[in-house]
């Protein structure tokens, strides 16, 4: 597989290493497509303290100041090119949520999308629900999934930063990895 930068971005296919500057952007507007972001930078720590709840943030590991300013820098990359996703899904975690409303104004909690950390007994059904949804995404459109680093992996085999994204056409080959810089 041949892999070249373009602008900050890893780009994983021939087409889109020999496009033009722009390539990914223009791979987003084409559609059948989706960008897997890993939600942005947290306080520090592994995962959720102890008791945590889904329905309170304040009980959860949230979005850094760093993070914050990061999901704004992702929703500007989309906005200046003028990209607007069909769909923003995102984990019920507060801080994917909190990742999808700074970068693009709006989210949709698809239960898809949640940590399957300490539950891997739905890491299968999830990530069978991922593939499956890929399929249905029709060419011209693409969608924006906020998720964890456990679920990107069971879907793609790849690691990942916090705020950085993947590129999945609707076969689940990983197309490009970025970060929006």
């Amino acid at each position: 597989m041949l892999r070249r930068h373009f602008t900050g971005v890893l780009l994983a296919t021939p087409w889109l290493a020999q496009a033009q500057p722009d390539a990914l952007s223009a791979r987003l507007r084409a559609g059948a497509c989706v960008v897997l972001l890993r939600h942005a930078p947290t306080d520090s720590g592994i995962g959720d303290p102890s008791g945590f709840q889904l329905d309170q943030c304040s009980t959860q590991r949230n979005l850094s100041a760093e993070g914050r300013a990061d999901a704004e820098r992702i929703g500007e990359w989309f906005k200046s090119r003028g990209l607007e996703p069909s769909a923003v899904q995102s984990s019920a975690w507060c801080r994917c949520k909190d990742t999808a409303d700074l970068a693009f104004g709006r989210h949709k909690v698809w239960p898809a999308l949640n940590s399957f950390f300490t539950e891997s007994r739905t890491r299968e059904p999830q990530t069978a629900q991922l593939r499956a949804a890929l399929k249905e995404i029709p060419a011209g459109r693409f969608e924006v999934w906020i998720t964890h680093q456990v679920n990107m992996t069971a879907l793609t085999g790849e690691g990942m930063a916090m705020g950085e994204a993947l590129v999945l056409d609707t076969t689940g080959t990983v197309l490009a990895r970025s970060t929006f810089a």
